[in-house]
């Protein structure tokens, strides 16, 4: 009877000693992963931000589908200024600036870009693609074409994009438009295969820190179709 009592407390006590330790090991384990997804989503976020931002420039609004930026980043063109020369203290003393030594240049008079010191000196503007001017000295076009797909949300081989929501909005005074986007992902998408309960935990201590706000998110995003603020990401 002694041995029995003696092996159920031996078992009571490995089963303590292995409760406790998952309930320490548990939460840290859930954000150890959720950091390492959540840093390459926020690098999706800014590289589509960034594009964004370009697609704005060239056509006054944001894009509202990922698949039409894709295509933005691959055929898009943009202005890049190809510079050859800089000017020396020196020039730059003498009342010589960029402007200046430009437009001795384009005149092409020799012996007055000569007397400047400007035979070197060149400012040719080519137009490259924007995965060319913004993007091709990080990624390769493939990693670039990925940028809009959530990186840890594969469900069954199929990969879940980024939501994509545009608006604008006027002020009541001057009538002035402002186009708005926001993009993001929420917490399901990339940490529902992880520990249910800490989810839940998570997604409860948040939804407490945004009692106050309008727009409640519980994930990852960037901008707002509520309000302007500089496309500003919640991870900021």
């Amino acid at each position: 009877m002694k041995i029995a009592i003696r092996i159920v407390l031996v078992v009571a006590i490995a089963a303590m000693a292995y409760l406790c330790t998952m309930s320490i090991m548990t939460p840290i384990k859930f954000d150890q992963e959720r950091a390492k997804r959540e840093k390459a989503i926020i690098q999706n976020l800014i590289n589509i931000r960034t594009a964004q931002i370009e697609y704005k420039k060239l056509n006054g609004v944001y894009c509202a589908d990922a698949d039409e930026l894709v295509k933005f980043i691959e055929e898009g063109k943009v202005p890049m200024v190809l510079k050859e020369g800089t000017l020396t203290d020196e020039q730059l003393k003498n009342g010589l600036t960029e402007q200046k030594a430009l437009a001795i240049v384009k005149k092409g008079n020799a012996k007055e870009i000569a007397e400047n010191g400007l035979e070197g000196f060149r400012r040719d503007t080519a137009y490259v693609t924007v995965y060319e001017s913004l993007f091709a000295s990080q990624y390769t076009i493939e990693q670039i074409r990925n940028i809009v797909y959530v990186p840890y949300s594969d469900k069954q081989g199929e990969k879940v994009k980024f939501s994509f929501d545009t608006a604008s909005y006027t002020n009541i005074n001057t009538q002035m438009v402002t186009p708005l986007v926001q993009v993001g992902v929420e917490y399901d998408t990339y940490l529902g295969d992880l520990n249910r309960q800490q989810l839940v935990n998570l997604k409860d201590f948040q939804s407490k820190l945004q009692e106050q706000k309008e727009d409640k998110f519980l994930g990852l995003r960037f901008g707002s179709v509520i309000e302007s603020n500089n496309n500003a990401g919640n991870w900021e």
